[in-house]
């Protein structure tokens, strides 16, 4: 039986999210995508309990052993295990580049639902003006200059400390606002002239009941999509930052800072130094952008109202 007949005879009662995971799973590209970032997402939180040796144990007597049948992606300069270096280091990158994502979405999507939904005055024009002059500098340019600039050292705000990693978080976080916003405006804006907007408002419907409860959710499917990407951008910007130093700081692994320490043997023979955690970076991001394609997908209203029920 094909996906599209399973789907189309999926009962008509059942929840929404519950019709859009067959189809997703039943696409070729979405369900690759989904199984490489459920393996980089289970290796990343189960990281103590999958990797083989401690990732900072230095042991000399190892040191740059080729892959074998105990090291199986061999070892580094200080004799640490490369593959459990690479089963924790997917920690941080997943870190910043999902908590990003979440802090981008929701200050992106409050701020352009708001200027969609009220358009044509000041407030609508001072928020997408001041957010496209931001979003006017690429993305890594942004990240490369602030971190430079604030440091790597922990930030102390009273009784809290911040380390690196959470400055990485919140800077791409504020970095990607400007594009989720600009893409929940647009949707906004085409939804807040629809028929349903103005029976709700004739209903006597207060105008922030309508944003939320109607528009918010008509405007929720390109977000998804979007931000599915914007994860595997977070993850390449906080490999691109530790490698130059200003991402995670060691002794925490880091796909990145790995990449650093590889630099000086790139032509000495040991090649397995740079190839997996290079390899991790890559399969991470394929994932992702995988994903984020077979989302787009099913959540394109003219292929969803062809295979999905009514």
């Amino acid at each position: 039986m094909s996906s599209s007949a399973r789907i189309a005879g999926a009962p008509a009662g059942r929840p929404a999210a519950w019709r859009t995971l067959p189809a997703l799973l039943g696409g070729v590209t979405g369900c690759i995508g989904g199984v490489i970032v459920l393996v980089v997402l289970v290796c990343g939180v189960f990281a103590p309990l999958i990797a083989p040796y401690s990732p900072i144990a230095i042991s000399l007597p190892h040191k740059l052993i080729p892959p074998d049948a105990q090291f199986w992606c061999g070892t580094d300069q200080a004799g640490r295990d490369v593959l459990s270096r690479i089963i924790w280091g997917a920690r941080p990158s997943l870190e910043v580049g999902m908590i990003a994502v979440v802090i981008g979405t929701v200050g992106g999507v409050a701020l352009g639902l708001v200027a969609g939904f009220y358009s044509g005055g000041w407030f609508e024009q001072a928020i997408m003006r001041s957010l496209d002059a931001v979003a006017a500098i690429p993305l890594l340019i942004w990240a490369i200059a602030i971190v430079g600039i604030i440091g790597v050292n922990p930030a102390h705000i009273g009784p809290f400390t911040f380390g690196n990693e959470i400055k990485v978080m919140a800077l791409l976080g504020l970095l990607y606002t400007p594009g989720l916003a600009r893409l929940t405006y647009t949707s906004a804006l085409g939804e807040s002239g629809a028929d349903y907007v103005a029976a709700r408002r004739l209903q006597g419907v207060a105008g922030w009941r309508i944003m939320v409860g109607d528009v918010l959710p008509n405007c929720l499917s390109p977000v998804i999509v979007q931000a599915t990407l914007l994860v595997a951008v977070g993850i390449i910007i906080e490999s691109a930052l530790s490698f130059v130093g200003l991402g995670v700081q060691p002794p925490v692994p880091s796909w990145g800072t790995m990449l650093t320490e590889a630099r000086n043997y790139l032509f000495t023979g040991e090649w397995w130094l740079s190839l997996f955690p290079g390899l991790a970076i890559s399969l991470t991001v394929i994932g992702f952008n995988l994903l984020g394609d077979g989302l787009r997908d099913v959540l394109d209203p003219r292929r969803s109202a062809a295979i999905l029920p009514a």
